[in-house]
């Protein structure tokens, strides 16, 4: 059979940031799950360590490696839909606003979603990228099925119904980290295509954390964004809806979703960058910009939004029961110290799931995001603010900044050890490994 695959070598690669890069010996981008098996295979004969880039999404140095690079570009598309059993089998290098447009073609939809849809399907799911939900969790969540190549290019298929080893994987391999395998396909729950009705609307912040538990508790998807050096949040609720389809006006819609938060935002920051100082000042007058709004529309034309304005990103996952506590300690450290703050900070929720290194694992969570904008110093700001996650035993997103060991995770994930034991069958000789994985999961 002819191999559809390419190879290149000693291509340079960066990630979507700009905070990582890596210059691989080689690159190979397969074409089926049986390529992928024989370009993994032959890197490990080589002693070569591999890795797979998606779109480049994670601000840490997940994906890098020195070995093989694996792109996943032509490793798209679904393989089959199961109405019987509502899902979708699709390719993993297929991006989320592929198969979002896909699903909704054919009257179908994931339950829930983050705000951002340019990742691919593995990538998002491997790092745990998620949105906000009472009742659903992230993406990984949504997985009923994989199938992964493991290091000695072996080709496993993985769900909840499988025996005792299968489910073992499934259980870890969701949030994976590409620590135990590159995954060729993943299996995702579907539902029949519905609306949402979202209600975008200014609030103080005072008000959104004294009322943050029912807002919660009253709201499918509730998630705000509060603008340091101001008392001023916007908050965004979503919940199903019986219709009819109002989406924002054309013109409204542009003015909100490029004008104001992409092309305005874009010239906001690059002047605060320039001049740190005009920040408090210019954040006063932003955050007053964006006007109550509600329309309603099918899931990812609301859940997501258009992200053109670059920056880098710390996100933490704590008990939902200490996340005011925690905003508020946020929001007095930054008005004691000198940092000027561009980015608003962003909080969602998730309920508890069973996926072993999930953030939401065994536990309801509230996620803390903060932002720079990209080539703005941001170190002494993450730093401060890790310090406050840690002490209310946040766990950190695995695709952005943090500086967690492995010692720490071991006190924050309860089932720890047991993802490194199954990393130790499936991989042992570490060639999925890299620098991060060595910090994150240990030697």
């Amino acid at each position: 059979m002819t191999s559809t695959s390419r190879t290149t070598t000693r291509n340079a690669w960066r990630n979507w940031a700009g905070t990582v890069a890596a210059r691989p010996v080689r690159e190979v981008a397969p074409a089926s799950a049986g390529e992928l098996a024989e370009a993994v295979r032959g890197a490990a004969e080589d002693g070569l360590r591999v890795k797979t880039v998606g779109a480049g999404h994670s601000f840490t140095a997940i994906a890098a490696t020195d070995g093989l690079l694996i792109r996943p570009d032509l490793l798209t598309g679904i393989r089959e839909i199961d109405r019987a059993a509502m899902t979708v089998t699709v390719e993993a290098g297929t991006p989320l606003k592929r198969l979002n447009a896909a699903l909704a073609r054919e009257d179908l939809s994931l339950t829930n979603m983050g705000d951002i849809m340019e990742q691919t399907v593995a990538g998002a799911t491997s790092t745990g990228t998620h949105g906000t939900g009472r009742d659903s969790a992230s993406i990984a969540a949504q997985i009923r099925g994989l199938e992964l190549i493991t290091a000695d290019g072996s080709v496993v298929t993985c769900s909840e119904k499988g025996t005792d080893e299968e489910r073992e994987i499934f259980a870890a391999a969701r949030i994976g980290l590409g620590a135990l395998g590159v995954i060729s396909a993943i299996t995702f729950a579907v539902e029949p295509l519905f609306l949402l009705t979202a209600r975008e609307e200014p609030m103080s912040f005072d008000r959104v954390t004294s009322e943050f538990d029912e807002l919660h508790v009253e709201n499918e998807h509730f998630e705000f964004y509060w603008f340091p050096h101001t008392g001023n949040c916007n908050t965004k609720r979503n919940n199903r809806s019986a219709g009819p389809v109002a989406p924002p006006g054309a013109v409204s819609g542009w003015i909100e979703d490029e004008l104001l938060s992409n092309g305005l935002f874009q010239v906001v920051n690059s002047l605060g960058r320039a001049i740190p100082a005009t920040i408090p000042a210019i954040a006063k007058v932003s955050s007053r910009a964006l006007s109550a709004r509600t329309y309603t529309d099918i899931p990812y034309k609301v859940f997501t939004s258009p992200r053109r304005v670059r920056f880098v990103e710390m996100e933490y996952a704590l008990p939902r029961e200490a996340a005011v506590a925690a905003l508020r300690e946020l929001k007095a450290m930054i008005e004691r110290s000198p940092l000027r703050i561009s980015f608003p900070v962003e909080v969602r929720t998730a309920p508890a799931d069973d996926i072993t290194l999930s953030t939401a694992s065994g536990r309801e969570s509230a996620y803390i995001a903060v932002h720079m904008y990209k080539g703005t110093p941001y170190r002494s700001y993450f730093t401060a603010v890790e310090r406050i996650m840690t002490e209310h035993g946040g766990r950190p997103h695995w695709g952005k900044i943090h500086t967690r060991d492995a010692e720490y995770f071991e006190s924050v994930y309860p089932r720890f050890g047991e993802f490194l034991a199954l990393r130790d069958r499936l991989d042992p000789d570490r060639v999925f490994g890299n620098d991060y994985l060595r910090r994150v999961l240990g030697a």
